[in-house]
């Protein structure tokens, strides 16, 4: 531990002889965690990071990044990285009617391309890169308990017990640390997600398909030569009757995994409080009908690493998480009208239909929207 650091702490708590002292804690190794700790790392602060799985690990997600990620991926050094993972290039959108009806988009080619590739595969390595750059990185650890002090005491099911000027919760839309701080917002339990990954069915095109159907929908997009993502949302009521049509759509076994995950929608959480972040998911839930998710992690993740950065070397706090609020609203600023149209879609799947159904006779209606969501951040 350097000597700085030394001096942070002891000022802040006492006797460091037994503790693990941090900069920052961040509580979840997923993008956003790993983008931050990866930025914090590099910035030279001592960065400590947690997640209770082991990776690598599947999550429910459409696997889709969309060319937003690609400049923050650059300035992580993973673009290159990323690339050479498996995963499917996406030429096209296909919006389809519940009546079987489709609009084809055309999305953007060449390096900055929209690709599939599977959780897996992407968070193992952002969480690598995040070990790489000095970051450490502690899986299969459970924070069981927290408490603040001038700074914060992080206390783990293992008996591990860690110290940090700054904790950040990345752990996702049921965060455990903003549970644990009495900030987790009440759930909408009106939908559920199931996500598996399948065989790639023959001619299925390196295209993502958004099919609205009587239930709900189904998200789908190839993420290598012969696997499929395949994503359903329903209400709890009738997500057993979207899951046997794809069955029977896929040619899947009664018996096939899905993975699961409830809410999809909650009320945001302010991201900045006092030496306490929230970022990605664990901030502001957006609809797995966008596609943006990952977005929203990597470059959360990167804002709240540059302004804690900021903070702990001596700049005024309270100037620095204004141009932090003022730049996570930007990240968001003119999507999430998206992000309220898709969650009205995803609920009265006729209404989907019908953009659907408008779009054939004026394409710029859903041309608009797929440019709004795959545009550079």
């Amino acid at each position: 531990m350097s000597s700085l650091i030394k001096s942070r702490a002891t000022a802040v708590y006492g006797s460091i002889d037994s503790m693990q002292l941090f900069d920052v804690a961040i509580v979840g190794g997923g993008p956003a965690g790993s983008s931050c700790a990866a930025s914090c790392a590099v910035g030279g602060l001592a960065t400590l990071a947690l997640d209770r799985e082991k990776f690598p690990r599947e999550k429910v997600c459409g696997d889709c990044l969309n060319p937003s990620c690609w400049p923050v991926l650059e300035r992580l050094a993973l673009a290159e990285r990323v690339r050479d993972l498996p995963h499917s290039k996406l030429s096209s959108v296909a919006f389809i009617a519940i009546d079987g009806r489709e609009v084809i988009v055309d999305l953007l080619s060449g390096d900055g391309c929209e690709i599939s590739v599977k959780r897996s595969l992407f968070d193992d390595l952002l969480l690598r890169r995040a070990r790489e750059l000095g970051a450490d990185v502690h899986e299969q650890t459970t924070v069981s308990g927290l408490h603040q002090n001038g700074g914060w005491r992080i206390e783990t099911a293992s008996g591990e017990i860690f110290h940090a000027r700054i904790l950040i919760g990345a752990d996702g839309r049921n965060s455990t640390v903003a549970r644990l701080c009495n900030l987790l917002p009440r759930p909408e339990r009106e939908r559920v997600a199931l996500q598996a990954h399948v065989p790639r069915p023959q001619n299925f095109h390196d295209r993502i398909v958004l099919q609205f159907l009587p239930e709900g929908y189904s998200g789908q997009a190839p993420v290598n030569e012969t696997q499929l993502n395949l994503c359903l949302v329903s209400t709890p009521p009738t997500i057993s009757k979207l899951r046997r049509w794809a069955e029977r759509q896929f040619q899947l076994p009664a018996g096939q995994p899905w993975r699961t995950i409830t809410p999809l929608t909650r009320s945001p959480i302010p991201s900045a409080h006092q030496n306490l972040f929230f970022i990605g998911d664990a901030a502001r839930v957006v609809e797995p009908f966008t596609g943006e998710g990952i977005y929203y992690a990597l470059r959360s993740g990167e804002l709240a690493a540059n302004a804690i950065a900021k903070i702990l070397r001596g700049d005024d706090r309270n100037p620095v998480l204004r141009e932090f609020g003022r730049a996570y609203a930007q990240m968001y600023r003119g999507r999430l009208w998206i992000n309220r149209l898709s969650r009205a879609a995803v609920l009265r799947p006729q209404l989907g239909s019908f953009f659907v159904h408008m779009a054939r006779i004026n394409p710029s209606i859903l041309k608009l929207l797929t440019a709004k969501i795959v545009s550079l951040g």
